[in-house]
């Protein structure tokens, strides 16, 4: 029997990453394949309640840095390391790779300390394969302008998000055996046939 994957959906807010989740999620269900889809900051009871603090409240950014960790430390040990000894896959919706780029490329938090809260919060576990949708910056902008409702990070200015973006890309460039970049911007069929291909290969 093969090992349990663990996958991960990246990107900024507005590259339809989640929309391409759940798709890329009834694939691999189609298979036979047993899987969690989860989330980040959240898939843990206090991991909402963080949820909702991280984005609702203004703080500190190396708060917000140490709160979203505090939040995958639960997540790992609470949901993400025990489906994965059951043999569940795990998809999850964010994880490490959204620190780096929201509050070390975004936020402007060390690179040092991000990589310190990673060790000690999950420095034996990493994804198996991470999946990052990159995508112009005015293009997520367009799409987030039709939510009635934005979250203290989807009002951020289009400068933030570039900063996001080359953070994301730059990890990317540094893991390029772990991270996948897909080009959001294509057309939904394009996207989903790059994704199908991804299935085929797990």
């Amino acid at each position: 029997m093969s090992k349990a994957k663990f996958i991960t959906f990246e990107g900024v807010d507005g590259a339809g990453k989640s929309t391409h989740l759940e798709w890329f999620a009834n694939a691999l269900r189609q298979r036979g394949i047993d899987l969690l889809v989860t989330r980040e900051p959240g898939g843990t009871p206090l991991g909402e309640q963080l949820r909702e603090i991280l984005l609702n409240q203004s703080m500190h950014i190396e708060t917000e840095a140490m709160l979203m960790f505090a939040a995958r430390r639960e997540h790992v040990e609470q949901v993400i390391r025990p489906a994965l000894q059951r043999g569940t896959w795990v998809i999850s919706d964010r994880f490490s790779d959204a620190s780096f780029a929201y509050q070390g490329g975004g936020r402007g938090v060390s690179l040092t300390k991000l990589e310190q809260l990673e060790q000690w919060v999950h420095g034996d576990l990493q994804p198996d394969l991470t999946l990052l949708f990159d995508i112009p910056i005015e293009v997520a902008r367009q799409r987030l302008s039709n939510n009635v409702s934005l979250d203290r990070f989807e009002q951020e200015k289009g400068e933030f998000f570039e900063r996001v973006r080359q953070a994301y890309l730059a990890r990317a460039a540094k893991s390029p055996q772990r991270i996948s970049v897909i080009r959001a911007e294509k057309t939904m069929h394009e996207v989903q046939q790059e994704l199908a291909n991804i299935v085929s290969s797990l």
